[in-house]
């Protein structure tokens, strides 16, 4: 990690715990100043604000889910921008889009870059965060993550390297593929095959199977401006958290 690069945590991955309040609390004893909120948090933006000057908090960046993107994308990126973001990335597809077609992820893509412009207008950064699926080639070997960002040649790429080894592709490559995009990491791991099966195959960053050490050094030869804590399904919250921003801060 570069020291300009930013550490932060994805909110997702304490969103057990009561409240968003009690979720800043257990991310600010972990040693986080910067936090990644995502959609279900962003209900009530001038509550979330006042709670991260509370925490003396910032959010260089969010997650807002598709169906606000295609409500209102001028409405999102001003919610975002109240927020102080910088970086607004689109999570993932609905749960019945994520089956498409090749025909169906160039219309995806094309939505993306329509998206993307308006987010550019309203001063804020738009971005895609991807998962397994966009790895799945079709029967002539065509990838949606290849025709999204043809699609739409400014989106910015906030990569999630676990999900992508999911996916059986190999984060190296796609970083020397899509590096001029890439300026957020989600720095997530995975358990050893059959471990942590409570916590769906995920583990703890720096506590798993992925090569940190090869990874960032690819990154470092990029923009990445953030590197962001996060795991789909911990069973303790604060452990991850703690063990995250030790491991995150040796980088």
């Amino acid at each position: 990690m570069k020291s300009t690069t930013r550490k932060s945590i994805q909110l997702y991955s304490l969103r057990t715990l009561p409240t968003i309040d009690a979720i800043l609390t257990e991310v600010v004893a972990a040693g986080f100043k910067c936090v990644e909120p995502f959609g279900g948090q962003l209900g009530d933006p001038a509550e979330l604000k006042t709670l991260l000057a509370k925490h003396k908090l910032t959010a260089p960046s969010t997650h807002i889910g598709m169906d606000a993107w295609r409500q209102d994308a001028a409405a999102a990126s001003r919610m975002a921008k109240s927020l102080g973001v910088e970086f607004a990335f689109a999570p993932a597809p609905p749960p019945s889009e994520r089956d498409m077609d090749i025909a169906g992820w160039k219309k995806f893509g094309k939505e993306l870059a329509k998206f993307g412009k308006v987010a550019n207008g309203e001063g804020l950064k738009f971005g895609w965060h991807n998962h397994h699926w966009e790895y799945k080639p079709a029967a002539d070997g065509t990838r949606p993550i290849d025709v999204l960002f043809t699609e739409a040649p400014d989106l910015l790429w906030e990569a999630d390297f676990a999900w992508i080894v999911r996916g059986n592709a190999d984060p190296i490559a796609e970083i020397a593929r899509y590096g001029s995009r890439l300026v957020a990491v989600h720095a997530k791991d995975l358990a050893p095959a059959g471990q942590a099966l409570d916590e769906d195959g995920w583990a703890d960053v720096g506590h798993g199977t992925m090569d940190w050490a090869k990874l960032n050094a690819a990154v470092a030869k990029t923009k990445c401006a953030l590197f962001i804590a996060e795991h789909d399904k911990p069973s303790d919250g604060r452990r991850f958290a703690t063990r995250a921003f030790a491991t995150m801060s040796k980088w």
